[in-house]
């Protein structure tokens, strides 16, 4: 089991307990298995069907990229009601797969959520592998960027590969 745990803003500056998200990743054979626990901010949902939802991003969510040695990565993003993304990249927002295969389950229990999800090992890059994890939640001037390793700079940006934390994949 690997786990990131989202205990900062996206500058580095610390994080209010209340708002504290785990990523955690466990060895699912031929997936990768990925569990997130957060807390419910209550945003206003997508206004998309539950499933693979674009611009996720602009919306609660928790993310994970995982990237491999060059430039090549997985950008996965989950909301708290279903709504998710999974892209394959090459370079720095160079989308390869829009549309990744996974799975994914969620479950909203009062002031908290959980996810749980299926990523095809198929579809990660070649090792040594290196990972960050992120939240967004708020809307307007109160919204807030979460991130387990900073990334610090003008403003919010998570695809910042050199920023991203070493991790051996279970």
């Amino acid at each position: 089991m690997r786990a990131l745990a989202i205990r900062s803003l996206w500058d580095g500056r610390p994080a209010l307990a209340a708002e504290f998200a785990d990523v955690t990743l466990t060895d699912g054979g031929d997936a990768l298995l990925i569990a997130i626990d957060a807390p419910f901010h209550g945003d206003p949902p997508p206004p998309h069907p539950v499933g693979r939802t674009p611009a996720l991003w602009e919306h609660e969510v928790v993310e994970l990229f995982l990237a491999g040695p060059g430039a090549r990565y997985v950008e996965l993003e989950v909301g708290p009601r279903g709504h998710f993304l999974a892209y394959a990249l090459d370079g720095v927002r160079q989308v390869v797969d829009p549309a990744v295969p996974v799975q994914v389950a969620t479950a909203i229990m009062g002031g908290s959520w959980t996810a749980r999800v299926r990523l095809p090992r198929a579809v990660l890059p070649a090792g040594p592998h290196r990972a960050n994890a992120y939240a967004i939640h708020g809307t307007g001037p109160g919204r807030r960027y979460l991130a387990a390793a900073g990334a610090p700079g003008p403003a919010p940006d998570f695809h910042r590969l050199d920023t991203f934390l070493p991790l051996e994949l279970p």
